[in-house]
């Protein structure tokens, strides 16, 4: 069985073609006019399109599906139960990221961050309920917030590993707020959690997921494919 998963996000989309339950491809491009061959010239027997925002119409009418073409959308059934007070409101990129890690971690607390144009965190307890998160700027947009709101800020752009603890200038004091605080922030979050659950695995997926796996404490699991996964677990799950 070839199935296919579409993860259109802000910046770009992404893909994943799953062969008898298995990654076997994935790639990334801008724009709804843009598909790649591996997606214009083969037919799949399944596929599922998720968007936190744009229509994802124009991508499915393009795709060749002989089975069920699913959107993700609040009325899709879930193989997690969903906790969340407003699943209308809840991006798809999240459910399915939290979907990966339940199905990684069976049995387990999974904290799941996010780190993209913005940071999210989310929780799927060892009974595999779902129970919501947090959303929060991610670093290219607190940079640019800072250079945006104010008269003399510049933009900072370089995610510099080696930032400092004390900013001797103004933008090292930048790199030390943006990149120190964020670090500390998820370090934060890490804590509370464990406090709630002792079995806590946290995962990390995002664009930014290899800096932050090189700053923050304890084990970390970083799972670029997390979410195409996730998808994929919930298009399974339905067909």
């Amino acid at each position: 069985m070839r199935n296919v998963a579409v993860d259109i996000g802000n910046t770009g989309t992404k893909y994943g073609i799953f062969e008898e339950g298995a990654l076997v491809e994935q790639g990334y491009f801008k724009g709804q006019d843009n598909l790649p061959p591996s997606l214009l010239n083969h037919t799949f027997d399944h596929a599922i399109v998720a968007s936190v925002g744009v229509s994802a119409q124009s991508i499915k009418e393009r795709l060749s599906v002989t089975g069920k073409l699913l959107e993700l959308t609040p009325q899709a059934a879930l193989p997690v139960i969903n906790l969340y007070k407003s699943p209308q409101t809840l991006g798809a990129d999240r459910i399915a990221a939290a979907v990966g890690a339940h199905y990684f971690f069976p049995g387990r607390s999974c904290l799941v961050f996010d780190a993209g144009t913005c940071i999210t965190h989310d929780f799927v307890d060892a009974q595999g309920r779902y129970h919501g998160g947090g959303i929060a700027p991610g670093l290219r947009m607190k940079f640019k917030a800072l250079h945006t709101f104010t008269e003399r800020l510049p933009l900072v752009q370089q995610i510099d590993e080696n930032f400092p603890l004390t900013g001797q200038s103004t933008q090292e004091s930048i790199l030390s707020g943006v990149l120190g605080g964020s670090v500390a922030e998820l370090n934060g979050l890490i804590q509370s959690y464990t406090e709630k659950a002792s079995d806590l695995v946290v995962i990390l997926c995002g664009g930014d997921a290899g800096f932050f796996e090189k700053k923050l404490k304890g084990r970390i699991f970083v799972i670029p494919e997390l979410v195409l996964i996730g998808l994929h677990r919930i298009l399974t799950h339905n067909v």
